[in-house]
């Protein structure tokens, strides 16, 4: 299989990997311009780059392009390893790293009257949506047809059928605590950078309470946002839907949620 038909299927089965490919070769190097490898999380590869320490650290720069989203540039002069170099070939050569990562997605938790508007707005913004409800005739194509994936039953089931990556930001908009505290510490164990949970503050007490009588350790229940979104003192669903929508961009994006013209 080449590596680009591996890239189509990383894709295609929401994974992340990490393509490295010699952009620039001058000299004598192990292999030449356009020679590429997959970097996996767990640090295996497919295909070379040439091998030898040069490779290995070529390997260790793309797990921490993985880390951080980001592509890099990386480059090396390969003549006196005494100096650090990575060989003694002679050459020198650039590698563009560059992060293979599963499309964004909003995995919106309660399709009521506000999870629906989250699930609208965020398949608008370009996200990849998947909208579950533990009630029959809530989460379906005909409530909100923009989703990419619907499914009806509690959430432990939606962790179990539907990865849950990097990229995924859920959203929890049920309709009671007891909902929320039986699904949270199977969400807790993914790897989603944002858990929010709409609710008052009240409301919060109440479900952190329970989660911590379940077991669930504090740092844990540290990652969960509640009550989610900004202060925009939102009243209607899909004003509601803006609010939790710019915080999930914010944190994606590394913003601050200042006003632009301060």
């Amino acid at each position: 299989m080449g590596i680009f038909q591996e890239i189509i299927e990383i894709q295609e089965q929401q994974e992340t990997a990490a393509l490295c490919m010699i952009v620039r070769a001058s000299g004598s190097t192990p292999r030449g311009t356009g020679s590429k490898m997959l970097v996996f999380p767990d640090g295996t590869f497919s295909g070379t780059i040439g091998g030898g320490e040069m490779e290995h650290r070529v390997v260790q720069e793309a797990l921490e392009a993985l880390k951080e989203g980001l592509p890099r540039m990386v480059s090396y002069s390969m003549a006196d390893p005494q100096r650090g170099d990575p060989g003694v070939c002679g050459g020198q050569l650039e590698v563009y790293v560059e992060p293979i990562l599963p499309q964004p997605t909003v995995m919106v938790i309660g399709a009521g009257h506000v999870g629906q508007a989250v699930a609208r707005l965020a398949s608008w913004l370009g996200y990849r949506v998947v909208l579950s409800d533990d009630r029959e005739g809530f989460a379906g194509e005909e409530q909100v047809p923009d989703a990419d994936v619907y499914h009806t039953g509690a959430i432990t089931d939606l962790v179990e059928k539907y990865k849950i990556h990097a990229q995924t930001f859920v959203v929890l908009t049920t309709r009671n605590v007891e909902v929320d505290t039986a699904g949270l510490p199977a969400l807790l164990d993914s790897p989603a950078p944002y858990i929010g949970v709409i609710g008052s503050r009240r409301r919060w007490e109440t479900t952190r309470k329970m989660l911590l009588e379940q077991g669930v350790v504090e740092s844990e229940i540290a990652r969960i946002t509640s009550p989610v979104g900004l202060e925009l003192n939102a009243e209607t669903p899909e004003e509601i839907a803006v609010s939790i929508m710019a915080q999930i961009i914010m944190q994606r994006r590394g913003g601050d949620g200042e006003a632009m013209a301060t």
